[in-house]
This record gives C-alpha cells, structure tokens and sequence, in this order.
C-alpha cells in the first residue's frame, strides 16, 4: 500500500471537503482516515490516502491538488507518507 499526507488549511467555505473528496475518487485514491476542524473560520484537514489504485504520479497528483487548492481558496499540501515513518529520533 502506498500512503501519502493530505493536509488542507485555509478560510473555511462551502465545497473544500466535497471537491477534495471528489478528486480523489476520480483518481481511484482512497481515504484511509480524516480529521477536520474549523478554528474560528479557519478551515484545518487532514487525511491518510491510499494511492496504490490510482495511476497519477505522485508530483501530477500533488500539482493538480495544489491547482485546486488555488481554485477554492485554500492551500492542499500532499507529503509522501515516508517522509514522516523514516525520520530518525534524536
């Protein structure tokens, strides 16, 4: 299984979670867990996905996340899951 970091901060508005979510099942990626909360009204997520189903790269994916982002008025952010599970403790 191939994991990545979904994180997704910005000013909360209609449409984050669902165009999100949509993205993701148009490009066979599953969610694996999700928190969310608003702070004020302040929009924070953060999800575990599966990307082992999906066929975008990782860099295409992170792109067009990016790009929508833009387009809703937050900020998506996709970090490799290897990047947390490989760091060495001091």
């Amino acid at each position: 299984m191939s994991k990545i970091i979904i994180t997704i901060v910005g000013q909360d508005r209609v449409g984050i979670v669902a165009k999100t979510c949509n993205y993701l099942a148009d490009h066979n990626m599953n969610i694996l867990d999700i928190t969310q909360t608003i702070l004020q009204e302040y929009f924070n997520m953060m999800m575990i996905v599966d990307i082992s189903g999906s066929k975008t790269s990782f860099d295409d994916m992170a792109h067009e996340l990016d790009k929508l982002g833009q387009e809703i008025g937050v900020k998506i952010l996709c970090q490799r899951e290897e990047i947390f599970t490989s760091m060495h403790r001091i």
